[in-house]
């Protein structure tokens, strides 16, 4: 699995608070703790460890100077993700990709029913339209970090669904790549079952925790 771990910098840009939410199918707002609580968790689990090796940092940041990404000024970061926010908000309306605002970040929520068939882990040729534009906007935000997470229902076993959540956030990330988002500002995990956001007793609930989602870290050096 790849991990260029792009968000290890900025764990500090979580927020504790409700997320609010734009429903995909609805256009409504509507406030999340659960999905918050997810974000932060997924994010979060995947710094420990790194997020505080000094050379670790150094590796990134000469990675990232390397590839022309400059960190984002300190007064601006607020401002630069609003405008980013605004942006994918209108280009992700009616794609069935939910966007949330949580602090600093932006979370893109991928529902695995418009991403994937079942038990593929190969992009659906429909949805690469829908990357397309997010990577439009992610290639004109460079000083954003991205960490892409995949995510499954509890059906089937541990091991069989934490390979799928990594082949599928990975799949992500490689057709972002291949839209020309840089590999370096990527860290890509999977979780498998172990973070849902819905009661995995119902279908709807599966449905709901079959994703992929996108947090979006600005990069602050």
């Amino acid at each position: 699995m790849k991990r260029t771990a792009g968000c290890l910098l900025l764990a500090g840009a979580l927020s504790l608070s409700a997320c609010t939410t734009i429903n995909p199918y609805t256009g409504e707002k509507q406030t999340s703790k659960a999905a918050g609580g997810a974000a932060i968790g997924a994010v979060s689990g995947a710094l420990i460890g790194i997020a505080t090796s000094d050379s670790a940092k150094e590796r990134k940041e000469r990675a990232l100077a390397g590839a022309g990404i400059g960190a984002i000024a300190g007064g601006g970061v607020g401002y630069y993700m609003d405008v980013q926010e605004a942006k994918l908000r209108q280009k992700l309306e009616g794609s069935g990709v939910s966007v949330t605002r949580n602090g600093e970040n932006i979370i893109l929520n991928m529902p695995g029913n418009v991403t994937f068939d079942t038990d593929s882990t190969q992009v659906k040729s429909s949805f690469r339209s829908v990357l397309d534009s997010v990577s439009e906007v992610l290639k004109e935000y460079d000083s954003t970090m991205l960490q892409i997470a995949g995510h499954t229902d509890s059906t089937g076993g541990d091991r069989y669904n934490l390979l799928l959540s990594q082949q599928r956030a990975q799949a992500v990330a490689d057709v972002l790549s291949g839209f020309g988002v840089q590999a370096v500002r990527m860290d890509v995990v999977g979780f498998g079952e172990t973070q849902p956001i819905a009661d995995n007793g119902s279908a709807s609930g599966r449905q709901q925790n079959r994703r992929v989602e996108l947090t979006l870290i600005p990069y602050k050096g």
